[in-house]
């Protein structure tokens, strides 16, 4: 059992200013596995004087003391790899397969790219008559999710470290134990008081104090399109900065090509990864009308070779975080079905063999249209829509017929045709033939966000820029 209970605030565990003690559950199980807190505006403010005064001294520090110092969490997340990944997969349900590799793997892998990009970094540049500098922007105010949480941390907290920033966090209070994890990794690393601090809570009780907060200078969120607009109009009144990465229904548009039934599957397989948990999930999968039916043959195939299960065994995917999860999950499959979409593959219910835990089988709905509920709605869960396009002109009026613009993706065999077609997508990324980059701009058009994260251009959005002119 876990005691998370206490908050990190200036550099020590400090109690909350109530005592408010809330379960954590382990969605493969539905048993209780941990209590964390959950705080107030008043435990928000003792962070943020902490981190403000912080700043003061943290902003002026030099590139190599902040290199010296991402380079010791670096060796600290060495040090507690194991103990993240099993928190990981106890909160949110991931195979451990999934919590040692990618999960853990993407926090070590954007400190790496944190200390690469900082190396290089100028932030001072001469035009003419008039010096550029770079500068912290300030406090930063952190709400980070729970489907990929320490990715979401390391996204946040390690370029504006790098910058020169000092922060608040608040991690979900559905998988915050690796976040607890993640503060004693940075204690052990020596980062200075009040440079991080981790408060956990609910969206009420933290996130809005954050958000509204006079001496947060910015917000770093990732969550639901819904959240981010709460967000955005509780920051408004002070001005700050607002940096969100929020909802998606991606688009996968497969080439009519002789590799066809392999794009397919691998698309479908794609989607199930994390228990389909994911912002860039290819959840809209575009086929040619008239492969219809060899889609629907591939998409079974692979969605059957996904096999939910217990997190600690052998299983492609575990449960999904939450029965309230599971409920709207469930809710969406039932609409498919009421809509009139083919259901090739799973469908309403939990697998066989698990009816404890928040499992969910791994779905596949054909011959959706794109006006369908479940091809408007983020479903996040393992459910995948395959909709028809008459020709490639068509697949993009149908990629781009949505509200988001986080990700999107094609694949087959003609590259130039694939990159033609990128050109043409409206949204953040486009992966071509499953194309991964952690240089890569992470980010959305549309109701998907602004601003980006990843490699150097997560530090441009923590960074002022200042002329100071008559310096030549």
């Amino acid at each position: 059992m876990r005691d998370c209970t206490k908050f990190y605030i200036d550099g020590q565990w400090v109690d909350p200013v109530e005592a408010n003690t809330v379960e954590v559950e382990n969605p493969a199980t539905e048993e209780t596995i941990g209590h964390i807190s959950f705080g107030t505006k008043a435990d928000v403010d003792k962070a943020v004087v902490a981190a403000r005064r912080a700043f003061e001294t943290f902003s002026q520090t030099s590139k190599e003391e902040r290199l010296t110092l991402l380079r010791a969490i670096q060796a600290e997340i060495e040090n507690r790899k194991e103990d993240l990944a099993l928190a990981v997969s106890d909160e949110m349900g991931a195979p451990m397969s999934l919590a040692n590799g990618p999960h853990v793997g993407l926090l070590a892998g954007h400190c790496q790219k944190a200390i690469e990009v900082l190396e290089a970094f100028d932030f001072e540049r001469q035009d003419g008559p008039t010096l550029h500098v770079w500068e912290p922007i300030g406090v930063v105010g952190m709400i980070t999710p729970w489907n990929w949480p320490l990715n979401q941390i390391a996204c946040k907290v390690f370029p504006a470290l790098a910058t020169g920033c000092t922060m608040v966090l608040k991690p979900s209070e559905i998988a915050p134990f690796d976040a607890y994890i993640f503060a004693e990794i940075m204690d052990a690393a020596g980062v200075p008081a009040g440079v991080f601090n981790l408060i956990n809570g609910d969206g009420p009780g933290v996130g809005e104090a954050i958000s509204g907060h006079p001496d947060i200078d910015m917000v770093s969120f990732t969550g639901s399109t819904r959240a981010g607009i709460a967000i955005a109009q509780n920051a408004a009144p002070t001005v700050k900065r607002v940096a969100q990465e929020l909802g998606g229904k991606s688009p996968n548009i497969v080439l009519d090509d002789s590799v066809f039934t392999q794009s397919v599957m691998k698309g479908t397989t794609a989607m199930m990864g994390n228990s389909g948990q994911t912002c860039t999930a290819p959840s809209r999968m575009l086929v040619p009308h008239a492969r219809m039916e060899e889609a629907k043959a591939a998409a079974k195939e692979a969605a059957e070779g996904v096999i939910p299960g217990d997190p600690k065994g052998n299983a492609t995917i575990g449960p999904v975080v939450s029965k309230a999860q599971w409920d709207k999950i469930q809710g969406l499959i039932e609409k498919g079905i009421e809509e009139g979409a083919t259901l090739v593959a799973g469908g309403p219910g939990k697998p066989d063999g698990l009816e404890t835990g928040h499992y969910v089988k791994p779905t596949v709905f054909a011959d959706v249209d794109n006006d369908m509920t479940i091809a408007r709605e983020e479903i996040f869960g393992p459910v995948l829509c395959i909709l028809g396009y008459d020709d490639y002109d068509d697949a993009i009026r149908i990629a781009n017929d949505t509200p988001y613009g986080l990700a999107s993706a094609i694949t087959g065999e003609d590259i130039e045709l694939a990159r033609g077609l990128a050109k043409r997508i409206r949204a953040g990324r486009v992966a071509i033939n499953g194309g991964y980059d952690l240089n890569a701009a992470f980010g959305g058009y549309k109701q998907s966000g602004n601003g980006r994260e990843w490699g150097e251009w997560g530090f441009h959005d923590f960074l002022e820029v200042k002329a100071v002119m008559g310096h030549g």
